[in-house]
């Protein structure tokens, strides 16, 4: 799975696919702004469009800086993103 690292306001975050698409797979799907590491862990979502190659890692793979900071300045918050409700109900069912 293709990562890769932005510094946002001093912070850095970790980018990679969701792993969720929508009806709309090969137009769009979902990315996942990471920091940290167990209960200190923050997410955040957001869906995105690839305009150049359609793979969905490489394509995360040419996105420059400033869009992946873009994209971060779009994203939500784990809590209020129907990706992150998943990620976490999953969790829960598995006792995590």
């Amino acid at each position: 799975m293709a990562r890769r690292r932005i510094d946002v306001d001093g912070e850095r975050w970790e980018v990679f696919p969701s792993g969720s698409v929508t009806v709309y797979e090969r137009d769009e799907f979902g990315l996942v702004f990471q920091r940290g590491t167990g209960p200190e862990r923050r997410r955040r979502y957001v869906r995105y469009s690839p305009t150049g190659s359609r793979r969905r890692e490489a394509s995360l793979g040419e996105l420059g800086e400033h869009q992946l900071l873009e994209l971060f300045r779009l994203s939500q918050p784990e809590w209020t993103s129907p990706d992150g409700r998943r990620t976490r109900s999953v969790a829960e069912r598995a006792g995590g």
